[in-house]
């Protein structure tokens, strides 16, 4: 069964005062599976209100119990981890394997920042007069609003919720209409901890509406958003107005290098699984694959073969190994990229096209030899649309890595410890995977440079948009 999902505000579940309601789509179908509560301005002030009061409460319990409260909502995850694997994959279309893991690995965030917000130190500075204390101290910078996207509605939304309790803070989190009940579920299981209810409060709605309200009120200190460079822009700014801390994590279209020396057998598999997985719904997604001339043959062949091995149908059946995209939105987006494409002259290895009159599916696509000037070359495809360039001399292709506004991820394949060396140095990019596919876990850093954003959602790193440093100096009378 798939449940409506309410809003949470003040330790309370319930519909929004004007009980109006969205519905929630299974992609796998088109059917309309549930309804989703819509936020008024009147909730959003509640949310608020509670936010406040959360805040001053909860900066006041002492990390290490905030750390035990959490840990235990890590637990409670991983207890729930099949039901809620399922809820994701009727709503956003994954498939199931992919759905729990996406839920176990949200468990694993909890676990890390649980512990780290314990070690959020400050330090002490040696004075130049006798008598004389100098330190400076961490605090939490206040309550958050944060924007989280559909395609991981548990991933996404538990690294900002995650941050914000640990380091002290309350949140109020806008999560994805299209994917609702999953990261409802993920609030549930933190308020089920023992989290306070006026810490967190879950609301959904106009994105517009919500986001242009909540980020100039006093209440809010910060805003984390994961979501397109376009949108994110218009948020940074309103953020910058209001001299709001604001953390980005924006649009990609990363590019991954397959170099002459490179293990190709092994890039292939690495990348076309990573091309592919969540239908190529993901930020982190390589797009852009530039292949030396020496190993492109071989590498095209490898790469178009698992395309089209790929099982692509309803997430909750076995053996899918590719689920459909969120919406038909999307499925124009994809039909109009490969359109251009073979309108600018690419070469189409594999797919192309919508699968079926029912549901969102589309082939796992392949290109190559497309034009610099195609759309799929500019654009972040954010769907199951590969590229494939050849290169001849490596400064072509770190030249073609570089060449977007773009700076999110990027991969490369080398046995050559000296190109590995120059690609990492050159090569700009938030997060840089070299000879395996090493991002997104919850101790190292995630976020882009460029057009991809700012700040980053995970490591040590991710604390810091969280909390002010007050300078304290005191001389003995």
């Amino acid at each position: 069964m798939y449940p409506d999902t309410e809003l949470h505000i003040g330790g309370t579940w319930g519909a929004g005062s004007e009980r109006q309601t969205l519905p929630v789509l299974n992609p796998a179908t088109g059917e309309t599976i549930g309804r989703c509560a819509v936020a008024t301005q009147a909730d959003l002030d509640r949310a608020l209100e509670a936010a406040a009061r959360g805040f001053a409460a909860w900066r006041k319990v002492s990390p290490f119990e905030r750390g035990k409260v959490m840990r235990r909502a890590a637990d409670l995850l991983r207890e729930r981890a099949d039901t809620i694997a399922r809820i994701m994959t009727l709503e956003q279309g994954k498939p199931l394997a992919e759905a729990r893991v996406e839920v176990l690995a949200g468990a694993d965030v909890i676990d890390w920042f649980a512990e780290e917000g314990k070690r959020a130190y400050g330090r002490v500075i040696p004075a130049r007069a006798d008598g004389v204390l100098q330190i400076a101290v961490r605090e939490p910078v206040g309550p958050v609003a944060c924007f989280t996207p559909w395609n991981f509605p548990i991933n996404q939304a538990v690294r900002k919720v995650s941050a914000a309790l640990c380091t002290g803070c309350s949140v109020i989190i806008k999560g994805p209409e299209d994917t609702p009940a999953s990261c409802a579920a993920l609030i549930r299981a933190f308020l089920d901890a023992g989290v306070p209810g006026e810490v967190i409060g879950l609301v959904y709605g106009d994105p517009a509406a919500i986001s242009a309200y909540l980020i100039p009120h006093p209440v809010i200190r910060k805003i984390s958003f994961t979501g397109s460079t376009t949108v994110g822009k218009e948020l940074a700014a309103l953020a910058g107005r209001h001299m709001k801390r604001a953390t980005m994590e924006l649009g990609g279209h990363a590019p991954a290098i397959v170099f002459a020396d490179a293990d190709v057998e092994k890039a292939v598999t690495v990348l076309s699984a990573s091309k592919y997985r969540n239908a190529g719904q993901v930020c982190v997604s390589p797009t852009r694959f530039l292949v030396h001339d020496s190993v492109f043959d071989r590498f095209v062949e490898g790469f178009t073969a698992y395309a089209k091995g790929l099982t692509v149908g309803d997430g909750l059946e076995p053996g899918t190994k590719m689920g459909p995209l969120i919406h038909g939105r999307r499925l124009d987006a994809m039909e109009a990229l490969c359109a251009d494409a073979v309108a600018a002259g690419a070469n189409l290895k594999a797919g192309g096209k919508r699968i079926g009159n029912r549901g969102n599916f589309f082939e796992p696509t392949v290109f190559t030899e497309v034009p610099l000037t195609a759309r799929i070359m500019n654009e972040e495809p954010f769907g199951p649309v590969a590229a494939i360039q050849r290169f001849s001399r490596d400064e072509e292709a770190l030249e073609e890595a570089n060449r977007l506004p773009f700076g999110l991820a990027a991969y490369a394949y080398t046995r050559s410890a000296e190109r590995a060396t120059r690609v990492a140095a050159e090569v700009e990019s938030g997060m840089l995977s070299i000879n395996h596919h090493g991002l997104a876990l919850p101790e190292v850093p995630f976020g882009g440079v460029k057009d991809s954003g700012y700040g980053s959602e995970g490591g040590t790193e991710a604390l810091e948009g969280y909390l002010s440093t007050k300078f304290v100096t005191q001389a003995n009378f």
